[in-house]
């Protein structure tokens, strides 16, 4: 049977290198505009000290960092969307 594939085979397979990328890069695209939310809505003195703009009593809102963050995060779903997208064949012409 050469065009059968065993499922546990396949399952227990190590996930390839450019697998984990997209899955890591979807993630960090979803943490980062999740970051983007929380500099637009919260002011420097009430975010968590290890956030890069961090400023104890401040009243500032950092818009800068959160575009910062929004276009990075939507930089990289983008890049999940084309390396996820379907492969195209060479034609045949």
């Amino acid at each position: 049977m050469a065009g059968r594939t065993d499922l546990g085979a396949t399952m227990l397979e190590p996930m390839r290198s450019d697998r984990l990328l997209v899955v890591a890069a979807g993630l960090a695209g979803i943490v980062l505009i999740v970051l983007a939310i929380v500099y637009w809505v919260e002011p420097a003195g009430s975010l968590p000290s290890f956030f890069p703009g961090y400023q104890a009593h401040s009243t500032h809102v950092h818009v800068k960092h959160g575009l910062a963050a929004l276009l990075v995060g939507l930089a990289c779903l983008v890049f999940v969307w084309f390396r996820t997208g379907p492969k195209r064949s060479p034609s045949a012409g």
